[in-house]
């Protein structure tokens, strides 16, 4: 039996899709709701039918109930064969369940945006007026690399010649913003560079503020090119 909520005039939809930042845009909601100590619910969409998710989608589904379940969320909805533009659904649910606050990630904002060919933003801002919208941004963490990068800060690439420069001044000419992330023990800016770029979360390898191309590369094979190096 589920625990009654202090606050019925608050409730909180998260929207996920998949990929690594899920995880966190429910937990930011648990938290709020936590806060609150208002209801809780968790909403994914997809224009398939759930028996014909791949192996890899069912995965992320399976994880995000049982995150509901720790964090008694009232509800996990999967909204499946779904074939009507994604916003118009998540206004749907949001009037079914009285919603007052929605968390929806940037990276799923844009993917969504693909198949809704649309702003999802504007889409129910227009729908659903009354309701707070939150968008999270790339995150400033690095999950299970905490011990090795320091704490990110924004920054920019500036293009020169055939790589890139790194700075942390906004200016005209920079090519890409993103998070920063300086490897510990380096007094030179070497380190990680992420960013969004053609809809994707990319991270560069950054070496002494040079970057020299925009390929995507794990922290493991960031941090083993610096053991061999020293």
């Amino acid at each position: 039996m589920k625990k009654i909520k202090g606050r019925m005039d608050e409730s909180i939809l998260v929207c996920v899709y998949y990929g690594p930042n899920g995880e966190r845009l429910i937990r930011r909601g648990c938290k709020i709701a936590s806060m609150l100590d208002c209801p809780l619910y968790i909403l994914t969409i997809d224009p398939k039918p759930f028996d014909e998710l791949d192996a890899e989608k069912s995965e992320y589904i399976s994880k995000w109930k049982q995150l509901a379940e720790e964090h008694d969320a009232e509800e996990f909805i999967l909204r499946d064969n779904e074939k009507r533009p994604v916003a118009k659904v998540i206004a749907e649910v949001a009037r079914e369940k009285h919603i007052t606050q929605i968390i929806i990630g940037q990276t799923a904002q844009s993917r969504w945006e693909e198949i809704a060919k649309g702003s999802i933003i504007n889409v129910l801002l227009r729908e659903i007026p009354f309701i707070d919208l939150h968008v999270i941004s790339v995150a400033r963490g690095l999950k299970d690399h905490e011990g090795h990068f320091e704490k990110g800060v924004r920054a920019y690439l500036i293009k020169e010649g055939d790589h890139y420069r790194l700075s942390f001044n906004h200016t005209k000419d920079i090519a890409h913003e993103g998070i920063f992330f300086k490897e510990l023990g380096t007094d030179f800016n070497n380190g990680v560079f992420k960013f969004m770029h053609d809809k994707e979360t990319l991270q560069v390898h950054v070496t002494d503020d040079i970057v020299k191309e925009l390929k995507n590369v794990s922290l493991s094979e960031v941090q083993g090119e610096e053991e061999t190096n020293e």
